[in-house]
């Protein structure tokens, strides 16, 4: 999205994406989602992680030193760690976050394929990739029925499975780790119901207005990226800088280069 018209459009769509999520149905769809979020959230660690969506921070239990917002316009910013800047076009580097969360953006994106593979671009290979989206069928869905609630958020977009997310996955060379539903209610109540939404989790019962998925890199990939020298280098200014090789790849050539020398020096005694 380059131009300002699209930048205009995506603004309008943040706009409205925070008024639904400021209501009763949309604050109790995000409790449950965050419930199902905090036990896995807990245990990643990670120095800069980043959520992309409409609403209020999702992943602030977290504990990653880092975590960033993203904004379609400097006007809709939230504060100094918000990222500006088009979804499909993170101007990020490759695998430099340890948690990327894209929250019901897929459904509603201008690119949805493009800005998933942006998203797997950042994520770190020891890191997750987490989505949130809506079940194409659940009790919310009903709402898409209608064709006047179809040109609203939430029920405007594609609405996609989970099944068809983890081909889009593998595309980017990631893997779908588990999928948990979340937001359990019956017809035309609010998912606030405690006995539904505990025997909906403890089965993990696919009934749920949404899911949440956790993907990480395929573990072949992983092993044939970390094969080649690895460089590290902080994010941000920083990592336009001189590279330097990790301390046990640099000491193990030091000590290959060691090895040559001494064997150099034998065959010339030989000789």
């Amino acid at each position: 999205m380059s131009t300002d018209r699209g930048a205009q459009r995506l603004a309008a769509l943040f706009r409205e994406g925070q008024r639904f999520w400021a209501t009763p149905p949309g604050e109790a769809v995000r409790r449950a989602e965050r419930a199902c979020l905090g036990p896995v959230c807990e245990r990643l660690f990670g120095m800069h992680s980043l959520e992309l969506g409409f609403g209020s921070v999702l992943a602030d239990m977290c504990p990653v030193r880092h975590p960033m917002q993203w904004a379609p316009t400097r006007e809709l910013a939230q504060g100094a760690s918000t990222l500006i800047c088009s979804p499909d076009a993170l101007p990020l580097p490759d695998g430099s976050l340890h948690l990327v969360v894209v929250h019901h953006l897929l459904e509603v994106a201008p690119d949805p394929h493009h800005m998933l593979q942006e998203a797997a671009r950042i994520t770190a290979d020891e890191g997750r990739l987490i989505l949130f989206g809506w079940m194409p069928l659940s009790p919310i869905a009903l709402g898409r029925l209608s064709p006047g609630r179809r040109q609203r958020l939430p029920w405007r977009g594609q609405w996609r499975s989970p099944a068809r997310l983890r081909d889009w996955l593998a595309f980017v060379d990631f893997e779908i780790e588990r999928v948990d539903y979340c937001a359990f209610q019956l017809p035309g109540r609010l998912p606030r119901n405690s006995f539904f939404e505990t025997l909906g989790r403890r089965h993990n019962l696919p009934l749920g207005d949404s899911y949440m998925i956790r993907a990480q890199r395929r573990p072949q990939l992983i092993e044939t990226r970390s094969s080649g020298l690895r460089f590290t280098a902080p994010l941000g200014g920083a990592a336009f800088g001189t590279a330097r090789l990790e301390p046990d790849q640099a000491a193990a050539r030091q000590g290959a280069a060691r090895q040559g020398a001494a064997h150099e020096r034998r065959m010339t005694e030989i000789e």
